[in-house]
């Protein structure tokens, strides 16, 4: 145990909690919001409806994860979207004097940034109360100490200042859970843990056929902190403890805040816990430089940004811990021009194997699911937590089984498969929200691993806990070639990760591949799935964009390639109307892409060539809409409000995404050669 913890008083809550405040209902009317702003409390039944699916980007805007310590309190809810208005200002909750704050379903979807309920902490907010609740939103706000619950009887108890026994918010909770809430936070929870004060409940799962990710999850079970004991034979849904991680990774919105957690909690002597299995990422705001306007830059936001790097820089020596960092600047290029790797890109690149568990301070950590890791994101708390104690505490998830079987049209891709699986009623409810998913059929078991990673990267646009994919031949070859690794070695890491014929799933949800086609998601949500040949009139555009981690792999820029080679061959450029950019995710793809002669293909249709960032799907890069009437054709994973500037954004596969930019208009790809040679087995 670090020295520092060894005597450190451990605290509880009390029996019974009291909110002094008001009460903020997030409403579809605007007007009802600025009228709690002014002061007016909201006399609210359930005729006044709520506004649905808030995600952390309106929580909190990209800009606003500059900031990364109490002055997050100036800033909830500012990206909220009512009908066309945004109706909270700055500083406008933490004035109102509100201690609980209310919604509708799916409250918390999207990034995990942990900055989203951190700042509705330091504005005063210590009780969310919504239909339903993201898990990694939930946790993060566990894991601070803010009380979450669905239950909203609890707001009439609130309003009238009535004492709440603390058993209303841990009633139902597993041991840890409960323990965490009761020692009001994860920190203050795992020293008592580590202290030997509190016991963790023991798994005692009798026999029983297990998913693929059960099993993973069985074998990195903790049994004892203090003696380093971990495994158990058989895991359930509902069983809660911690699991030992493999790979620990966060970028720069994300590390700085963790570092002063470090610094405040345990000391800024002391040494994280092996650091070799932790890395970092300059990724996020690598172009905020170029991205960011005059008046954003004015109000000092650039400085603060920069700050992040900085933070992050200095941690990450003195810890001895391995940085990603962004491109040096030049003599004769004084900006920055993006940086080694997208974080999930390089994860499944250089690092995740078959059967290991792998957090990150993302929301697309499923990413790396597509090689059978169990890989899933977790807030700022969860992280640093993790450098005391390298494992995460975990509840098993139900798991849902996805089957696409059939033969794919050659114009259809992975994308396409999860815009089709979005749109299905499950998954548009809610009632995916913290599953596991599992993606398994003829189809899935067809593609490539870049595109397998396009799929388990989409089960955060599901809500889902994770995504994986049952690790196979396929694996095996990606492996050997990507890695250079031996193939009996990768084989022999395979064994048992398949989930049994008879395990247990909650749903089952089948697509048939071969009755897809094209595929674009209106804009709002990547839910508003729909093939093209229904959106009825031309969706005329302004920008196509075509990168990001979930689109900037090597077999992406192969179907970039395929059909911007077509045009080449004939002459053609990209719509003058329309700016098309192409961002490779890592280093390594942009080699690839240059020794393929697609980098020439590129340019030689009038695309801009972008170095690896997250950018404008964060909306911090080249690529982002600068009004709301701009239309753009992205390849990225999701559109919310605000995702990527405030125009209209429409999602699409790189197919659709490239075959748009030339046309003017969004247009599926028709293929008029072969795709032989375009394949990763033929690379």
């Amino acid at each position: 145990m670090l020295e520092s913890l060894k005597s450190r008083p451990i605290t509880m809550l009390p029996d019974a909690i009291t909110f002094h405040g008001r009460i903020l209902y997030l409403t579809v009317d605007p007007d009802l919001i600025r009228s709690q702003l002014q002061g007016q409390d909201l006399a609210w039944t359930p005729a006044v409806a709520l506004r649905d699916d808030i995600s952390t980007d309106e929580i909190t805007p990209a800009y606003i994860c500059y900031y990364y310590d109490q002055t997050l309190g100036d800033f909830p809810y500012l990206g909220l979207k009512c009908g066309e208005e945004f109706p909270i200002t700055r500083g406008s909750v933490r004035q109102g004097g509100f201690v609980a704050s209310v919604s509708g379903k799916r409250r918390g979807k999207g990034s995990s940034r942990e900055q989203s309920p951190y700042a509705e902490l330091m504005a005063g907010v210590k009780l969310v109360v919504a239909e339903n609740i993201e898990r990694i939103y939930r946790e993060n706000c566990q894991n601070l100490g803010i009380f979450t619950s669905t239950d909203f009887s609890l707001l009439d108890r609130v309003r009238r200042g009535e004492p709440i026994p603390l058993s209303v918010f841990t009633d139902g909770e597993g041991g840890i859970t409960r323990g965490i809430i009761e020692h009001g936070g994860l920190f203050q929870y795992n020293v008592a843990r580590m202290q030997g004060k509190v016991r963790v409940p023991e798994v005692t799962t009798a026999k029983r056929p297990m998913t693929l990710a059960e099993k993973v999850l069985a074998r990195r079970w903790v049994t004892d902190l203090s003696g380093d004991r971990v495994g158990v034979p058989y895991v359930k849904p509902g069983d809660e403890g911690f699991v030992r991680t493999d790979i620990r990774f966060s970028h720069e919105y994300v590390t700085p805040m963790a570092a002063i957690f470090w610094r405040d909690f345990v000391g800024a002597n002391e040494k994280v816990v092996d650091p070799d299995s932790i890395f970092f990422f300059r990724d996020h705001l690598t172009f905020l430089e170029l991205a960011m306007t005059d008046a954003r830059k004015a109000e000092g936001l650039l400085d603060v940004a920069l700050e992040l790097k900085k933070k992050q820089e200095e941690f990450s020596e003195e810890q001895g811990i391995k940085l990603y960092g962004e491109l040096p600047r030049t003599a004769l290029n004084s900006i920055v021009q993006g940086s080694e790797a997208i974080c999930h890109s390089k994860m499944l690149e250089r690092h995740v194997l078959p059967g290991q568990v792998v957090i990150g301070s993302d929301s697309h950590t499923p990413h790396s699911g597509a090689v059978g890791c169990v890989a899933f994101g977790v807030g700022t708390t969860a992280i640093f937590n993790s450098w005391l104690t390298k494992d995460v505490r975990l509840k098993v998830p139900p798991s849902v089984l996805v089957r696409v079987n059939g033969t794919k049209p050659a114009n259809v891709t992975a994308k396409d498969f999860m815009l089709q699986i979005l749109r299905q009623p499950y998954v548009k409810s809610g009632r995916a929200i913290g599953k596991i998913v599992e993606y398994a059929g003829d189809a899935v078991r067809a593609l490539s691993i870049d595109e397998r990673a396009t799929m388990t990267n989409m089960a955060a646009e599901v809500g889902a806990f994770t995504g994986i994919i049952a690790p196979d031949a396929v694996t095996v070859d990606y492996l050997v070639r990507e890695r250079a690794l031996p193939r009996a070695e990768v084989e022999a890491m395979l064994e048992g990760l398949f989930s049994d014929p008879d395990a247990d799933y909650e749903e089952v949800i089948d697509i048939d591949a071969s009755a897809l086609q094209p595929m674009i998601a209106l804009p709002g949500d990547p839910g508003n799935g729909q093939f093209i040949r229904e959106l009825g009139e031309q969706v005329k555009l302004d920008i196509a964009y075509a990168g990001s981690c979930t689109a900037g792999k090597k077999e992406d820029m192969d179907m970039y390639a395929a059909v911007l080679r077509e045009a080449a061959e004939a002459g053609e450029r990209i719509h003058p109307d329309v700016r098309f950019y192409i961002q490779f995710g890592s280093q390594d793809v942009k080699r690839y892409a240059e020794a393929q002669g697609y980098v020439d293909i590129f340019q030689a249709v009038g695309a801009e060539i972008i170095e690896p960032s997250c950018g404008a799907c964060i909306n911090a890069g080249p690529g982002v809409s600068y009004d709301r009437k701009t239309v753009t054709v992205s390849a990225i994973n999701r559109n919310f409000p605000g995702r990527s500037g405030p125009g209209q954004l429409y999602l699409a596969s790189p197919y659709t995404t490239a075959a748009s930019a030339l046309a003017g208009y969004i247009t599926g790809w028709e293929p008029k050669a072969s795709l032989a040679g375009t394949s990763p087995d033929s690379r």
